[in-house]
């Protein structure tokens, strides 16, 4: 499928999509969310994929956030739909199944921050900020930064960066926890794709099970959280791949993992 604002690649089983809006510093207007939306709706089905990088197209901007010229139509009757279908396509992101990671390249403001903090890890070049700045229009972080942001650093230094709008510097997003890595711009694509095929290189029923875990576990008490990770080590226990792991380990050798 065509799309008029990302560029999508394969590199052998890693997708690489681009938020292409450079003139625009890669906002996100509301063709872009519902591409994204169908694009990672379109992903999750597909065998051929294990991992995807989302990045944005120039050196300046993941994406500087929503695009403000699409709020003066905006108002009391439509403004639930709007920020809905914003959360429909991080949600997209989030629950498609795989490992997504945010090669931060610049500017992840607003909108932007919130597409990168939907993905499963974030890794920065040593020029990126993140922030929430939406305070500063009078609204607050609506597609999802009051909600996932507060999981992923915790629920004070949340609200610091919702109520204020202060960016963050890389050093200070890897301080407390918003991105894994930090490099330096001309090594971030490398780095994204040796941690992406990393990652192909175990076993891909545990990845995927794995990840619906974590995701899982976070949505209820830590006893419950328990009682889904051991149902779903259950799974991964009685799976081919663990006997080829398994065996693998034991003859000094490397799987050969085929996701049973």
């Amino acid at each position: 499928m065509a799309y008029e604002t990302l560029l999508f690649e394969q590199k052998d089983r890693i997708g690489l999509v681009t938020l292409n809006r450079p003139d625009r510093l890669n906002a996100a207007n509301q063709k872009l969310v519902r591409e994204v939306r169908e694009l990672f709706t379109e992903l999750k089905e597909r065998d051929d994929i294990g991992v995807i990088i989302i990045t944005g197209a120039g050196d300046r901007a993941f994406s500087a956030g929503a695009d403000i010229t699409e709020f003066e139509g905006v108002n009391l009757a439509n403004a639930f739909g709007y920020v809905r279908n914003f959360h429909s396509a991080t949600g997209s992101i989030e629950h498609c199944g795989k490992p997504v990671i945010a090669a931060i390249n610049g500017l992840a403001l607003g909108a932007g921050c919130e597409i990168a903090i939907s993905c499963t890890l974030r890794i920065l070049s040593e020029k990126a900020r993140m922030g929430l700045p939406e305070v500063a229009l009078g609204v607050i972080p609506g597609g999802g930064g009051t909600q996932r942001l507060p999981r992923l650093i915790g629920k004070g230094n949340a609200l610091y960066y919702v109520l204020t709008g202060e960016q963050i510097d890389a050093q200070e997003a890897y301080r407390i926890g918003l991105a894994q890595k930090v490099v330096p711009a001309d090594q971030l694509m490398d780095t994204a794709m040796k941690i992406a095929n990393t990652i192909l290189s175990k076993g891909p029923m545990a990845v995927k099970m794995g990840l619906l875990s974590v995701q899982q576990g976070l949505n209820v008490d830590q006893e419950s959280g328990l009682i889904i990770e051991a149902l779903i080590a259950n799974v991964v226990l009685s799976s081919e791949d663990k006997k080829e792991g398994s065996k693998a380990f034991l003859e000094k050798r490397a799987p050969q993992f085929k996701g049973q």
